[in-house]
């Protein structure tokens, strides 16, 4: 079972995740079976596990089709930062209809009140890519971009900047 790969250790290490994520990526039952660890009692099985999926769904985002609603669901209710902070990553890969893009966005907006910076930076790029197709919501996230420029932590200034900048490239 490949979720059995993911268990032991602590939370300072990713133990296999980078091995699992090579080999769930071109194979949808076995993302299914490592995406249902992401709601587990085991702390580090659920961090590895999202771990594992986000990487596998960066090359081949079609795999989180059918779990869009524990996305836009429980696992948004998840507290860990690990978890997150994953979860932000793979929102923006999900194709959204309007009402499940503000239902995305309204958890992001919720990340940004998270103690963890990972987390918060996370949102802020997830927010910005949800953003291009919302002019809306682009107006919003310029907002918080510039809320973060100015009373945010170091990375958050970071990437509020690159994100600033990306979208003043786009609208340009």
């Amino acid at each position: 079972m490949v979720v059995e790969k993911l268990a032991g250790g602590d939370r300072r290490s990713i133990g296999l995740a980078d091995e699992v994520a090579k080999e769930i990526a071109a194979d949808q039952s076995l993302f299914d079976e490592v995406f249902a660890a992401i709601s587990c009692d085991d702390p580090v099985l659920r961090m590895r596990a999202a771990d594992a999926a986000e990487k596998a769904s960066r090359r081949f985002p079609e795999r989180l089709a059918p779990h869009k609603d524990a996305l836009l669901g429980e696992l948004a209710e998840i507290d860990q930062p690990e978890v997150r902070w994953h979860v932000a990553q793979m929102l923006p890969r999900l194709h959204l209809n309007p009402p499940e893009n503000a239902r995305a966005a309204a958890i992001l907006k919720g990340f940004l009140q998270d103690k963890s910076t990972i987390v918060r930076v996370s949102a802020l790029e997830a927010l910005a890519a949800l953003a291009v197709a919302d002019d809306e919501l682009e107006a919003e996230v310029s907002r918080l971009l510039a809320r973060a420029l100015q009373s945010g932590t170091p990375a958050e200034k970071a990437r509020a900047r690159k994100l600033l900048k990306a979208s003043d490239a786009r609208r340009r």
